[in-house]
């Protein structure tokens, strides 16, 4: 159900992905994907509330084990009508530009004209930022996948003092994780308002970077679960980097390219391929930090630490091949 779930929210937002870069001119992308990670964590707001809505109202938050709460089920039902509607919305009433309408109204030329090429060709012939920014992200991917898994564990031992997954402490540690999540969004989208205002890219993307290695490097050392908002606000703001400024990056040098959309689609790979190797190694790692888990929040510092490095040698103003 996961994967069905997983793949289905992927290839619905990956069209409007597209749309920004087909219908955003160079100036105004970075503000355009900064908009669109404003409202992606302005939906992820929503539906951390949904629980704690329905529960707060009376409907039930516990159920017999191997049931699947009232609260939960009514969340997933709504946020799949939420989706579906949106998805409607979106594609009855945005109109795409065509090539030829782009370039008039961009100062562009038209997009080159497509030969078929497969997947490998087009890897082969891709501009150097495809390769570049998908540096940057495979060491950001890696580092929230860390997250993603580790921070149960993490806040179970450091606040509840307990590394035992049946103990109802540990439950209660797993809760406040969502309460935590709920922060991080927020904090994305308060940063995601910020960074079209950062006149420098690569500075926003780098900084925003260093602010989310902060965030996971104080992780390990804090035992109040009220001041862990703190940390997840920072992670918040490379949160909003990572859905905002590489696709910013990626459609602006892929203009002359043509095959724009297969391109795009080949740079999820660098969502998918750094948490499939994060997590092949994810189990070597944390033997090597002592089998502690909040060391592997250190691990996510230092890897977004060295995607903030990376963006260092992104050129802006590379040229797309004639």
């Amino acid at each position: 159900s996961l994967m069905f779930l997983d793949t289905s929210i992927n290839m619905a937002m990956q069209p409007f992905k597209m749309l920004v870069g087909d219908m955003v001119n160079e100036k105004q992308k970075s503000l355009a994907y900064s908009i669109q990670s404003f409202l992606c964590n302005s939906g992820s707001l929503i539906g951390y509330v949904f629980p704690f809505f329905f529960t707060a109202i009376g409907i039930a938050n516990e159920a017999p084990k191997g049931v699947v709460p009232d609260s939960v089920i009514y969340s997933f039902y709504i946020g799949a009508a939420i989706l579906i509607l949106c998805v409607l919305y979106t594609t009855l009433t945005v109109k795409e530009w065509n090539p030829k309408e782009y370039a008039e109204y961009n100062e562009r030329k038209p997009e080159a004209e497509e030969q078929k090429a497969g997947w490998l060709t087009l890897l082969k012939n891709a501009p150097s930022m495809f390769w570049k920014v998908g540096l940057v992200q495979f060491f950001c991917w890696a580092a929230f996948m860390y997250m993603w898994t580790y921070t149960n564990g993490t806040i179970a031992d450091t606040v509840w003092h307990t590394t035992d997954v049946s103990s109802k402490a540990y439950q209660e540690a797993g809760n406040w994780v969502g309460v935590l999540f709920f922060w991080q969004a927020l904090g994305s989208v308060a940063w995601a308002m910020v960074l079209p205002r950062i006149k420098n890219d690569k500075f926003a993307y780098a900084v925003s970077l260093l602010i989310g290695a902060a965030g996971f490097a104080m992780l390990p050392f804090i035992d109040d679960q009220n001041i862990l908002v703190i940390p997840f606000l920072l992670i918040g703001c490379a949160w909003a980097a990572m859905l905002a400024m590489p696709f910013a990056f990626v459609t602006n040098a892929l203009e002359g390219y043509g095959h724009k959309g297969a391109y795009l689609g080949l740079f999820n790979g660098t969502i998918c391929l750094p948490q499939i190797v994060a997590a092949a190694v994810g189990g070597t790692l944390l033997s090597l930090v002592g089998s502690h888990q909040y060391n592997m929040m250190i691990v996510a510092a230092v890897l977004l630490a060295l995607g903030a490095l990376s963006v260092g040698i992104i050129n802006k103003k590379e040229q797309p091949i004639q």
